[in-house]
């Protein structure tokens, strides 16, 4: 019997683990990414992405993402690669603690492991913060970050390494007629076929699929990194966990790590971006804000210099859910998208339900199926 032959698009957290998992579940893959994986253009780029499994009362992100560490330290060791670090992860509930408390629930029902920590603890473990207006805390002490850009490349090593062809070429979309997508186009001028199709283009798919135009919306996000003093271990991976803050401008950050500094980004969605031709220069006024909020929780960085700036996009979709489901014209073309902002985490998760979405062995849930906006 032949094996299925699937091309997939995007060979980002999503695309590549999909294109893992679709290979070791006995397919034939081909992997296409236009500027590689975890290139400068991508939602999966720069260096570090957290991994935590706080979601409020939302089962199916937080299951996934204790799925998804488990299947972090499996490939690890299978690899014999570091791209994990285990920091710990602080979620500072400040003001309304709902979403908090709703974690708390759901949490232990995934079997995560995790503390609930007052002020005061707070404070006695980490004293380089200000915990002055937070409520109490959760920490997940088996939790942390994520080499990102790293990954994606050892992603893409382990499926070359596996049997799996991938190509660096631009790809859209070929003709769809009687149901089925016809075949993909390679730099605008060779066409490839295959059985199914997979598009996990990020801010790239409502350019491909103008469908989705409104349903995910790339916007613009600048990412800090300071310098700390020369010496001071306290605001390194190795003394501060990462930290997440919802108040305000929902701050989160990364200890130093890898030689870099101090990272800091707000999770606020900035304005619609073009991830292809989009100036990447960061703006002074979202300095300004960083750095302000950078010296009011961590007094002892005041004054610390930038020394490494990005401009990256989310690509998220308009209710926060992940798209895993069929092009609504083509029964042969998967679409997987709407993550960046808290999709990186979930890769080997995710892309695992999607190869199983699209070999026909599981369905997706309901909540990331197209229908939720197609039917509206």
């Amino acid at each position: 019997m032949p094996r299925t032959s699937v091309v997939v698009a995007g060979a980002g957290a999503f695309g590549g683990w999909t294109a893992l998992h679709l290979l070791r579940s006995g397919a034939k893959v081909t992997l296409l990414d236009a500027w590689g994986p975890g290139n400068s253009r991508s939602s999966s780029g720069d260096e570090s992405r957290i991994i935590r499994a706080t979601y409020g009362s939302s089962l199916l992100y937080t299951q996934m993402a204790v799925d998804a560490l488990r299947l972090w330290h499996e490939n690890e060791a299978r690899w014999h690669q570091k791209l994990f670090v285990p920091t710990g992860v602080l979620w500072m509930a400040v003001g309304s603690d709902e979403y908090e408390q709703a974690s708390l629930r759901t949490l232990e029902q995934a079997g995560a492991v995790f503390e609930k920590l007052s002020q005061d603890e707070c404070a006695r473990r980490w004293p380089q913060i200000d915990f002055h207006d937070v409520l109490w805390s959760t920490f997940e002490p088996n939790c942390g970050y994520l080499l990102a850009r790293r990954s994606c490349e050892v992603v893409m090593q382990a499926f070359r390494a596996e049997g799996g062809d991938y190509q660096q070429v631009s790809v859209d979309p070929g003709e769809i007629s009687g149901k089925e997508m016809q075949g993909v186009l390679l730099n605008k001028k060779e066409l490839l076929r295959a059985d199914r199709y997979v598009f996990a283009c990020g801010p790239w798919l409502p350019q491909l699929f103008p469908f989705l135009t409104g349903k995910i919306r790339p916007t613009r996000q600048e990412v800090f990194y300071f310098g700390i003093a020369a010496g001071d271990g306290r605001f390194t991976d190795e003394q501060i966990p990462t930290w997440i803050d919802r108040s305000g401008n929902a701050f989160y950050g990364i200890p130093a790590n890898q030689w870099h500094g101090f990272k800091i980004a707000s999770d606020i969605r900035g304005p619609e971006f073009d991830p292809t031709d989009g100036d990447r220069r960061i703006s002074n006024k979202s300095l300004a804000m960083a750095r302000a909020y950078m010296e009011s929780r961590f007094p002892a960085m005041r004054g610390a210099p930038l020394v490494e700036s990005r401009v990256c996009q989310y690509e998220q979709s308009v209710d926060e859910n992940f798209v895993l489901d069929q092009h609504p014209k083509a029964e042969n073309v998967w679409i997987l998208g709407g993550g960046s902002g808290h999709g990186f985490k979930h890769g080997p998760a995710f892309g695992l339900k999607a190869a199983q979405a699209v070999l026909e062995i599981h369905p997706p849930e309901e909540e990331l199926r197209l229908q939720r906006w197609l039917q509206k």
